[in-house]
């Protein structure tokens, strides 16, 4: 596990974020190792999320890659290299599916599975938060 990752969960939990989980995608991805996904209930929680998640990161020693959606505050994505926060407002949150995109492999879609998604059952690959 990054060292980041207990920093990122503990900046979130600061601010209230809502519905938080990490997934591992290292198997699936050389972009990173971790997701962290989440939600706030406003523009300015959303934004105020993700700020304190790269203020705390800062401060930890951890300078971020990027950070994109700034501008809306509707979808936060802060990079920062092995661990990459998405911080979002439900409805976009619900309307994108993140957590299905990277948890749902090609094999359950070619076996049929793709209906019973284990985040649709409650069983996520992910720590809920």
């Amino acid at each position: 596990m990054s060292d980041l990752l207990p920093v990122v969960i503990n900046a979130l939990e600061e601010v209230k974020a809502l519905n938080t989980i990490t997934l591992d995608v290292k198997p699936l991805t050389g972009i990173t190792d971790h997701m962290v996904i989440t939600s706030g209930n406003s523009n300015r929680q959303v934004k105020a999320l993700a700020n304190n998640v790269i203020v705390e990161g800062k401060k930890a020693g951890f300078t971020p890659v990027g950070i994109e959606g700034d501008d809306t505050n509707e979808w936060i994505l802060v990079d920062f290299g092995d661990v990459i926060i998405h911080v979002m407002l439900p409805a976009t949150r619900e309307f994108y599916e993140l957590e299905k995109l990277w948890t749902l492999r090609p094999s359950d879609v070619a076996a049929g599975e793709h209906n019973e998604h284990p985040l649709d059952s409650g069983d996520a690959d992910g720590e809920p938060r």
